[in-house]
Parts: C-alpha cells; structure tokens; sequence
C-alpha cells in the first residue's frame, strides 16, 4: 500500500472542500483533496444547490409559458412538457460544473483522489477505494458536509417516501407530492413540481414557514405559493407513513385532532445532520457536540491539534457560501494569513418565486438583543422595473439600529431577490448606515431601487413608499 505526503489534506470535495484546497495550494502548501465520489463537488453541486436551481429555472420558464406570457401579449399553442429533456439539461449543468472543478484542482496542482477517508492518526488518513493508499498530512481538514435528515416515523425507500435526493430524479410528474418540512428545501422543490403540475401540499409542525426568517417575509412568500396552488397544513405534524405500491397515506396530529393525507410521493425536507460517519472521529478522539457536529475553535481547529473543520459538520448555517468562506479562513491562518468569517453578514436565500432573502437580523431578532430599531419597508408594486416585468409582490425590508443608523439586517421578498441581497451584504460588512445606501445613486428603472426606497423609508422620507 502506496503513502503519501502533503502539508494538507482536505477530507470532502465540496464547496468548503476544494475551496479550501485550492486556496491552500495559492498559500504554496502541497494538498491533497480526497472525496469518496468521483464526480467532484459534493452535495450542492451533485445532488443540492445546483440541480435544484436548475430545474427551479426550467421550470419557472414552463409556468410563465403556461400562465404568464399572454399579459405580455405573446400567445402559444399547445404546450407540452418534455420531462426527460429537463432533466438531461440539469444533468448538462452539473457535468459541466463538477469537470470545471477537477480542471481548476489540477491548474492549482492539487492532488486528487477518490475514495473513502477515515483517521488513522492525527496526521495519517487510510483512503479506501478502487487504489486503497495511506496519506500523511502535517494537517487535516474535514468538510465532509451533510445528508437529509431521515425521520423514523417515515424512513427513506426511495420510490414513495423520497429525500432531496430522489426528489430530483422523478421520472414522471406525480400527480400528488406531500412535502413534509415548510424550509428552504421543502418549498422549493414543492415549487418545481407544483410549477410541472403536480399537487403539492406542504406539512410543518409549526405555525409558519422558513423558521427563523423575517415574519413578514415567510407569511408573504406562503401567500405567494399559496396563490401558484401550494397548500399548506401548518402546525400540523406528521405521525406516521404507510406507503404502498400507489402512494402514501400519512397519518397527521393536527393538535385539534387527527387526518389523513395521501400522496403518491412524500418528500422528507425536515433538515440535514452532519456528516462524520465512517471518519473515525473517535479513533482520535475528536470532541462532537450533542447534534453531531465537531467542536471547533475561532481558528477552525478541533480538539485535536492539527485537525480542524469547516461547513455543515460545524456549528451554523448549512450555506455552500458559509463553507466557503469558512474554508478560506481556515486555510489562510493556517499560512499565518488574517482569515475571518463574518457570520453576521452570510446571506440566507430561498430560491422560490419570488424569492426570499435576508442578512443579518430580523426586528424581532434585534429588539431581543436590546437593540432599539427603526424600520423601513418599500413595495416592489411602486417600483418601475418590476411593473414592466410584471413581478410585483414582494418588499424590501431594512432594520436599522436608532441610535447610529447602522444596518442590522435587510430582508427581500421579490424578483431576484438573491442577486439583490449582495448589495445589502457589502453594505453590512462595511457597517454601513442606512442613510449611506439612501445617499448612494441606483440606476432607474431597477430593481435595486428597492434597497433605496427602504433605506429612505428608515428615515421618513421615503418617496414612492
């Protein structure tokens, strides 16, 4: 069995994985990135946030084919769904993708290799695969990422009762799909098959959907969802799943009682859990906290020197960009570099339509943290660009603090959304005032003119607010 030697090795091929890699290559380390698939990428590029967005955009075309293209006076004929051909295209993306990052680990001269990594010692790695190899590492990074939550009262099969990742794959249009879990994954896979034409319904346990988002955000994108034919069952828990060669049958407390819903397919959306299975965390003794995830410190580090960790296997948000930036950070100050990671200004997005953004703090959130606020809010219904396009619903939302005006959070409900959210992000991280974006000059018409309405509308004297 072959040994190798590197100044790091980073155990995971995802967005924190091969970032960190290649960033540690630029620091001039020897790296190796080892990952037990050999489509490069990890959950958001293979099975995740890629896919996802583009059945999201294939699918949105079809719904504005099908509902939206008359108002602008384009009229067609008979419209058909050609689902296997959606899917070859999102497979296109996703291959085209994974080889961009096999391309960009071999510019960097970053080693790669497949298979499946577990501790030996704190400095040494056996990889089994199709060449099973030891791999010794001055350090050692995990960014092995996360996988759906299964729940035990409703256990993955695969045909009827689906994760994310099977949800993706449906070879045919179901005429029914029950979602269970009212996040970000939920809704918006809910949204695809919703748009194909399926009816989908929605089951959360609690009162409201995007848990931890800004209120008025969540109860206006149901509404939105509920107007594009989601239903939605709130505090509504499901007890059991009985599926059977048709369907499903779930078994729900309602809290006043109890139903039934039937679905050919359930989808499980109730969140993600850390991946360290097979690692041999234990074998080194790396401290897990009471959810799983691995303890590290403000430099990434785990309880054992010379290991650390980054993304969904740590404490946070499960973001690819918070993995990202954690991966930089960590790579950086092992080179004696001035990483840093900015937890208050990571962008959270829900990629609906319209779509959900936010940074930083709700008012609910701040006023908690003993904060006094002021709030301004502008209607994407007064401004020009989304009339033309014919996407009005939806808001800007900024929170400011009142004693310095500085920013605290902002929160969009609308078209684009998650292209618009970057702007109040830099704002954040420069500590910006709200009177600094009020001040700042948005091209008209644009969406963004949304950010500075509401910026104004924190100081009323809002003008089209």
């Amino acid at each position: 069995m072959s040994t190798s030697n590197y100044d790091l090795a980073v155990i995971g091929a995802g967005p924190g994985g091969y970032v960190a890699a290649i960033r540690a290559a630029q620091l001039g380390m020897s790296v190796v990135c080892i990952d037990r698939d050999k489509s490069l990428g990890g959950t958001c590029l293979n099975v995740g946030c890629i896919p996802s967005k583009a059945l999201l955009d294939s699918s949105e075309r079809y719904a504005e084919a099908r509902n939206g293209l008359s108002d602008h006076g384009i009229e067609v004929g008979e419209l058909q769904l050609d689902l296997d051909k959606m899917m070859k295209r999102k497979r296109r993306v996703v291959q085209t993708l994974t080889k961009g990052i096999s391309s960009l680990l071999r510019k960097n001269a970053v080693d790669s290799v497949v298979g499946s990594a577990s501790f030996v010692s704190p400095t040494e790695i056996q990889v089994d695969g199709e060449a099973p190899q030891r791999i010794r590492a001055k350090r050692i990074l995990i960014a092995t990422g996360s996988s759906p939550i299964e729940l035990p009262v409703a256990p993955f099969d695969g045909r009827r009762i689906l994760s994310s990742t099977e949800a993706l794959e449906l070879e045919a249009v179901p005429q029914s799909l029950a979602v269970i879990g009212g996040g970000a994954i939920g809704l918006e896979l809910g949204s695809v098959w919703n748009r194909l034409g399926a009816e989908v319904t929605v089951v959360e346990i609690l009162d409201e959907v995007l848990p931890g988002m800004d209120s008025e955000v969540a109860s206006g994108l149901r509404k939105s969802l509920e107007k594009q034919g989601i239903r939605f069952r709130l505090k509504t828990r499901m007890v059991s799943a009985e599926s059977d060669d048709s369907g499903v049958t779930l078994n729900l407390d309602t809290g006043d009682g109890t139903d039934s819903l039937r679905a050919d397919h359930v989808l499980v959306a109730v969140g993600r859990t850390a991946h360290t299975t097979g690692l041999g965390l234990e074998t080194i003794d790396v401290r897990t906290d009471e959810r799983g995830r691995i303890v590290v410190d403000q430099k990434f580090q785990t309880s054992v020197e010379g290991v650390f960790a980054i993304g969904d296997v740590i404490t946070g948000p499960m973001l690819a960009h918070k993995a990202e930036e954690e991966g930089i950070a960590a790579v950086e100050q092992m080179a004696g570099v001035a990483g840093h990671v900015n937890y208050k200004t990571i962008p959270n997005v829900v990629y609906t339509w319209p779509e959900a953004a936010s940074v930083g703090s709700s008012a609910e959130a701040a006023e908690q943290a003993g904060h006094a606020v002021r709030v301004g809010t502008a209607a994407f219904r007064a401004n020009g660009r989304a009339r033309c396009s014919g996407t009005i619903d939806g808001f800007v939302k900024i929170v400011a603090d009142a004693s310095n005006d500085t920013i605290l959070g902002v929160h969009i409900l609308g078209p684009h959304a998650s292209e618009l959210i970057a702007e109040a992000a830099v704002a954040m991280e420069f500590s910006a005032s709200a009177e600094d974006i009020a001040r700042s000059v948005h091209a008209h018409p644009t969406l963004a003119e949304g950010m500075k309405e509401a910026a104004l509308a924190v100081g009323e004297r809002g003008i089209h607010s």
